[in-house]
């Protein structure tokens, strides 16, 4: 399985577009082959914090995640509202 927590900063005025977008991201993606899980957290301490967390059956599953149109509109949106940082680990 392969897990992502894309850890994303985002100032006070884009915040409310950028978690509507990630929201809009997490339903599409829950309905991704091989998705086991996909969520946005926001953090209790900083508001300008959230993550999106997934979980992926394998490399083929999120290859093809990455590609599918719900991905390439909402993520390069949600880059443009906020600064991302991608960890990924594999168990």
């Amino acid at each position: 399985m392969i897990r992502l927590n894309c850890f994303i900063q985002v100032s006070a005025e884009n915040r409310a577009e950028l978690l509507a977008a990630a929201k809009e991201l997490v339903a599409a993606s829950l309905n991704d082959n091989g998705c086991i899980a996909y969520d946005i957290f926001e953090s209790a301490t900083r508001p300008e914090v959230m993550m999106i967390c997934e979980t992926w059956k394998d490399a083929a599953c999120l290859d093809v995640h990455m590609h599918a149109p719900h991905f390439t509109t909402l993520v390069p949106k949600i880059q443009a509202l906020g600064a991302m940082k991608i960890e990924q680990f594999e168990f």
